[in-house]
C-alpha cells in the first residue's frame, strides 16, 4: 500500500519578517509501516510563535528547523495501520514530539499516545492538553503561584496560553488583567473568561487605562510580548513581584526591545523567570489532568481559531505572528 503525503518545508530562512515565500508544499510516498511502528493520519495541526525562533539560525534552547525538511509542529490524529500491539487501527493519538506540518506519518508505537477523543475534542490534545496547556499550567501554578489579595498580569490574554493563564490565576483568587489586541478579544476576556479587566493595546490611551486598572500595581505578571508592553509593565510592579517570562513575540522578526524601565527589577527586587516547558515534562500529566478535569467541568473556557487545510498553514502561521488569531491557532488537515 502506498500513501501520499503531503508535507510544509521551510525552504528559506526569513530575513525580517517572515512570507509565505520560505514555505512549499512538498508531496511524497509513504510505503507499509514496519514491525513496531504504524501508519498515522494527522487531524490536527498546532501553530505556535516558537516557530519563528526555529527558523532562524541563532543559538536557542532548540535546534533550528532544517532547510527543505517538514517544519516542526505537534499534531494529533488516527492510526490508520498499526503493527504495534498498543494501537489499532482507528484509535485516536497525541504524537509526543509532534509530527510536523504533514498529513500522514510513519513512527514507532512509543512516540504517540492513545488519547480519549470522546472526553475532550481531539483538536485539544495540541492545544489546551498539548504543549500551550501545559506551559501556562507550568507558569502559573509553580513559577508565579498566584493567591488571593494579588494583582496578575498577562499578555496576549486570549491566546492559546494567556486565556488558561488568567482563568488559572482567577480560580486562586488573584485579580486578573489581561493585555490583548482589540475590543472582540478584551471583552471576550473580561465576559466569558472572567478576567477583572482587559486592556487593548492598539486603542489610544491604552498605558493611561493599564494604569487605572491596577491601581494597586502588579504582583505577577505572564509576559508573552515583550517589549512596550512589557516596559510598562515594569512600571508597576510591586516589591518583591515575580515574572514569568514566557515568550517575547514582539521581537521574533528582529524587532528592537528595547526596556527603560529595567530599574524596577532592582528597586522592586523583582523575581524574572524565563522557562520553557519541554524541561519540565514531569509536570505534563498533572497539568493535563486538571485542565482537562475544569474544562469538562465547564469551569475553564477555551477558543480555538481553525484554518481549513494543510496549504493554510504558512498563511495562518504569518497572521498568528500579527494577531491574527482569536484563541489558539490550529489547522485541521
Amino acid at each position: 500500500m502506498t500513501t501520499i503525503n503531503k508535507q510544509i518545508h521551510l525552504v528559506r530562512r526569513p530575513v525580517g519578517e517572515p512570507t509565505e515565500a520560505c514555505f512549499a508544499l512538498v508531496e511524497k510516498t509513504l510505503g507499509d509501516p514496519g514491525p513496531g511502528q504504524v501508519l498515522v493520519r494527522n487531524r490536527f495541526l498546532s501553530l505556535d510563535p516558537y516557530m519563528r525562533g526555529r527558523m532562524d539560525e541563532a543559538k536557542s534552547y532548540a535546534q533550528p528547523q532544517a532547510l527543505n525538511e517538514v517544519m516542526v509542529g505537534a499534531t494529533s490524529g488516527e492510526v490508520l495501520v498499526s503493527n504495534h500491539p498498543d494501537f489499532k487501527a482507528g484509535d485516536t493519538f497525541a504524537a509526543k514530539f509532534g509530527l510536523g506540518w504533514q498529513t500522514h506519518a510513519i513512527v514507532k508505537g512509543e512516540h504517540i499516545i492513545k488519547v480519549d477523543a470522546s472526553r475532550v475534542p481531539l483538536s485539544y490534545y495540541v492545544g489546551l492538553l498539548g504543549m500551550p496547556g501545559a506551559t501556562a499550567w507550568y507558569g502559573t501554578m509553580k513559577i508565579l503561584e498566584p493567591a488571593a489579595g494579588q494583582t496578575l498580569v498577562v499578555t496576549a490574554a486570549t491566546g492559546a496560553v494567556g486565556g488558561v493563564v488568567g482563568q488559572l490565576a482567577k480560580a486562586h483568587g488573584a485579580r486578573v488583567v489581561g493585555i490583548a489586541g482589540g475590543t472582540a478579544k478584551c471583552d471576550y476576556a473580561v465576559r466569558e473568561m472572567g478576567f477583572d479587566a482587559c486592556i487593548d493595546y492598539k486603542a489610544p490611551g491604552w498605558k493611561e487605562a493599564f494604569k487605572a486598572a491596577t491601581p494597586d500595581g502588579v504582583d505577577r505578571v505572564f509576559e508573552n510580548v515583550g517589549g512596550e508592553i512589557f516596559d510598562t509593565i515594569l512600571a508597576r510592579m510591586n516589591p518583591f513581584g515575580r515574572i514569568a517570562v514566557c515568550g517575547l513575540i514582539s521581537g521574533y522578526n528582529g524587532t528592537p526591545m528595547p526596556i527603560a524601565n529595567f530599574r524596577s527589577v532592582l528597586v522592586n527586587k523583582l523575581r524574572i523567570q524565563g522557562f520553557i516547558i519541554s524541561d519540565h515534562l514531569e509536570f505534563w500529566p498533572q497539568a493535563h489532568k486538571e485542565l482537562a478535569d475544569l474544562v469538562t467541568a465547564g469551569r475553564l473556557k477555551y477558543r480555538e481559531s481553525v484554518a481549513e487545510g494543510l496549504e493554510s498553514a504558512p498563511g495562518a502561521f504569518l497572521a498568528m505572528l500579527k494577531g491574527g488569531n482569536f484563541g489558539k491557532q490550529i489547522v485541521r488537515l
